[in-house]
Protein backbone atom coordinates (compact mmCIF):
# COMPACT_ATOMS: atom_id res chain seq x y z
CA UNK A 1 0.00 0.00 0.00
CA UNK A 2 1.44 3.03 -1.31
CA UNK A 3 2.31 6.45 1.58
CA UNK A 4 0.67 9.28 0.52
CA UNK A 5 2.20 12.44 1.34
CA UNK A 6 1.28 15.80 1.76
CA UNK A 7 2.45 16.85 -1.43
CA UNK A 8 0.69 13.86 -2.91
CA UNK A 9 -2.28 14.87 -1.68
CA UNK A 10 -1.87 18.83 -2.50
CA UNK A 11 -0.86 18.24 -5.88
CA UNK A 12 -4.34 16.18 -6.19
CA UNK A 13 -6.72 18.15 -4.23
CA UNK A 14 -8.62 21.40 -5.02
CA UNK A 15 -10.37 22.54 -2.26
CA UNK A 16 -13.26 25.77 -2.52
CA UNK A 17 -15.13 27.34 -0.04
CA UNK A 18 -18.04 29.08 -1.67
CA UNK A 19 -19.40 31.75 0.29
CA UNK A 20 -17.43 30.79 3.55
CA UNK A 21 -13.44 30.88 4.29
CA UNK A 22 -12.04 27.44 4.82
CA UNK A 23 -10.05 27.27 8.67
CA UNK A 24 -6.57 26.08 8.64
CA UNK A 25 -8.74 23.22 10.98
CA UNK A 26 -11.13 22.49 8.03
CA UNK A 27 -8.24 22.33 5.86
CA UNK A 28 -6.27 19.57 8.20
CA UNK A 29 -9.35 17.40 8.26
CA UNK A 30 -9.97 17.58 4.76
CA UNK A 31 -6.65 16.52 3.64
CA UNK A 32 -6.56 14.09 6.09
CA UNK A 33 -10.23 11.96 4.56
CA UNK A 34 -8.78 12.81 1.46
CA UNK A 35 -5.71 10.94 2.20
CA UNK A 36 -7.74 7.56 3.35
CA UNK A 37 -9.49 8.15 -0.79
CA UNK A 38 -5.99 8.27 -1.92
CA UNK A 39 -5.10 4.84 -0.12
CA UNK A 40 -7.64 3.25 -1.19
CA UNK A 41 -7.53 4.01 -5.22
CA UNK A 42 -4.00 5.81 -6.12
CA UNK A 43 -5.29 6.00 -9.41
CA UNK A 44 -7.26 8.99 -8.90
CA UNK A 45 -5.59 12.18 -11.29
CA UNK A 46 -7.48 14.93 -8.95
CA UNK A 47 -10.34 15.42 -6.15
CA UNK A 48 -11.95 18.93 -6.43
CA UNK A 49 -13.76 19.56 -3.19
CA UNK A 50 -16.07 22.50 -2.95
CA UNK A 51 -17.81 23.72 0.48
CA UNK A 52 -21.04 25.93 0.43
CA UNK A 53 -22.38 27.98 2.79
CA UNK A 54 -26.21 28.12 1.77
CA UNK A 55 -28.81 30.32 4.05
CA UNK A 56 -31.41 30.56 1.04
CA UNK A 57 -33.45 27.66 2.77
CA UNK A 58 -33.94 28.71 5.76
CA UNK A 59 -32.26 31.13 8.43
CA UNK A 60 -29.98 28.76 9.67
CA UNK A 61 -26.85 28.23 7.87
CA UNK A 62 -26.86 24.99 5.90
CA UNK A 63 -23.83 23.77 4.65
CA UNK A 64 -22.85 21.62 1.02
CA UNK A 65 -20.27 19.52 0.48
CA UNK A 66 -19.94 18.58 -3.01
CA UNK A 67 -16.75 16.61 -4.67
CA UNK A 68 -15.39 15.29 -8.12
CA UNK A 69 -13.02 13.30 -8.27
CA UNK A 70 -11.32 12.27 -11.76
CA UNK A 71 -10.35 9.08 -12.31
CA UNK A 72 -9.47 6.95 -15.15
CA UNK A 73 -13.12 5.88 -16.73
CA UNK A 74 -16.33 7.77 -15.92
CA UNK A 75 -15.91 10.55 -13.20
CA UNK A 76 -16.98 9.85 -9.83
CA UNK A 77 -19.48 13.42 -8.86
CA UNK A 78 -21.20 13.06 -5.04
CA UNK A 79 -22.86 16.19 -3.07
CA UNK A 80 -23.99 15.78 1.15
CA UNK A 81 -25.79 19.05 2.75
CA UNK A 82 -26.05 19.33 6.42
CA UNK A 83 -26.29 21.52 9.27
CA UNK A 84 -22.69 21.80 10.32
CA UNK A 85 -19.82 22.02 7.78
CA UNK A 86 -17.74 18.98 9.15
CA UNK A 87 -20.73 16.86 9.09
CA UNK A 88 -21.21 17.66 5.68
CA UNK A 89 -17.50 17.00 5.08
CA UNK A 90 -17.26 13.35 6.97
CA UNK A 91 -20.52 12.57 5.19
CA UNK A 92 -18.95 13.25 1.73
CA UNK A 93 -16.27 11.18 2.10
CA UNK A 94 -17.83 8.21 3.28
CA UNK A 95 -20.36 8.45 0.43
CA UNK A 96 -16.94 9.00 -1.81
CA UNK A 97 -15.42 5.81 -0.39
CA UNK A 98 -18.61 3.77 -0.73
CA UNK A 99 -18.33 5.08 -4.68
CA UNK A 100 -14.85 3.92 -5.26
CA UNK A 101 -15.11 0.51 -3.17
CA UNK A 102 -18.56 0.11 -5.71
CA UNK A 103 -16.77 0.84 -8.55
CA UNK A 104 -13.62 -1.39 -7.87
CA UNK A 105 -16.02 -4.33 -6.54
CA UNK A 106 -17.70 -4.49 -10.11
CA UNK A 107 -13.99 -4.06 -12.11
CA UNK A 108 -13.17 -7.23 -10.40
CA UNK A 109 -16.50 -8.78 -11.01
CA UNK A 110 -16.24 -7.73 -14.29
CA UNK A 111 -12.12 -9.12 -14.59
CA UNK A 112 -12.91 -12.34 -12.97
CA UNK A 113 -16.52 -12.99 -14.40
CA UNK A 114 -16.25 -12.25 -18.50
CA UNK A 115 -19.33 -13.00 -20.20
CA UNK A 116 -19.82 -13.83 -24.24
CA UNK A 117 -19.85 -11.21 -27.04
CA UNK A 118 -21.82 -12.34 -29.68
CA UNK A 119 -20.07 -11.21 -33.20
CA UNK A 120 -23.26 -9.95 -36.29
CA UNK A 121 -20.75 -11.91 -38.41
CA UNK A 122 -18.58 -15.35 -38.69
CA UNK A 123 -15.17 -14.55 -38.17
CA UNK A 124 -12.95 -14.54 -41.07
CA UNK A 125 -10.54 -17.82 -41.68
CA UNK A 126 -6.83 -17.15 -41.34
CA UNK A 127 -4.29 -19.09 -43.10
Amino acid sequence: MPHITPEVIGAKLILRGIHLDLTDAMKAIIHEKIGRLLRHEPRIDRIRLDVELDKTKTSQAHFIAKAHIEIYGPDLVASVDSEDAYKSIDLLIDKLDGLLRKRHSELKEKRHHPHAVELGAPLPKTV
